[in-house]
């Protein structure tokens, strides 16, 4: 089994919070619990780390998702020390460390300002998140591997109030697009950038 992605976020964001609760198909999480998002490959893998990770801590899963390449795991948890354990668990089961994680790498950065109507029309009609309005300025992150974006996601709600459109944390890549005030989210993207760029693993291969 190969360790793509791993983040432990501290405090789940109201906005991620509810945007999870939307698309997960596991138990929901609520505010601020603390919550692990990980990538692995082989993608059926993933069930034994659920098994490894439920039986070792009360944490609860939200998403698993299993596809062909690779798998994803969120779990989340009140306390973030059975969350930590959890993680410990997993990467246990795997024989690798938590180090062993692929570095993330921003695949493209967009801001698009004074967003045209029937540009955010298309927009909304994709998303699970908020809504965004004409005139508003629009970013689009894309982030390898995909879980990652989670903590993107979390990390740009911290910082500055935006409007979580849509965030995809799992296949090929993980993509995020968020709606707001310029100055928003201009630092959205400053925090939700300078999050990935202080992540530590190992360089991708591809």
């Amino acid at each position: 089994m190969e360790l793509r992605a791993l983040t432990v976020l501290d405090s789940l964001q109201p906005q991620l919070t509810g945007f999870l609760q939307t698309v997960c198909s596991g138990f929901m999480p609520l505010d601020n619990e603390a919550a692990a998002f990980i990538e692995i490959a082989p993608g059926i893998a993933i069930n034994q780390l659920t098994d490894a990770a439920l039986k070792a801590t009360t944490c609860r899963p939200g998403m698993q998702i299993v596809e062909r390449a690779y798998g994803m795991l969120e779990l989340h948890d009140r306390d973030k020390g059975q969350v930590e354990a959890a993680v410990d668990a997993i990467v246990g089961r795997m024989g690798v460390k938590r180090e062993d994680r692929i570095k993330p790498r921003i695949v493209s950065s967009q801001i698009i300002t004074g967003v045209d109507g029937h540009q955010s029309q298309l927009i909304n009609r994709m998303r699970h998140g908020d809504m965004i309005v004409a005139g508003q300025t629009l970013y689009i992150l894309e982030v390898y591997p995909a879980a990652y974006t989670a903590l993107a996601a979390n990390e740009a709600e911290k910082a500055a109030p935006i409007r979580l459109l849509e965030v995809i944390t799992f296949g090929a890549f993980g993509r995020m697009w968020l709606g707001g005030g310029e100055a928003e989210i201009k630092a959205a993207v400053e925090a939700a950038e300078g999050a990935l760029r202080g992540v530590a693993g190992r360089e991708s291969k591809s």
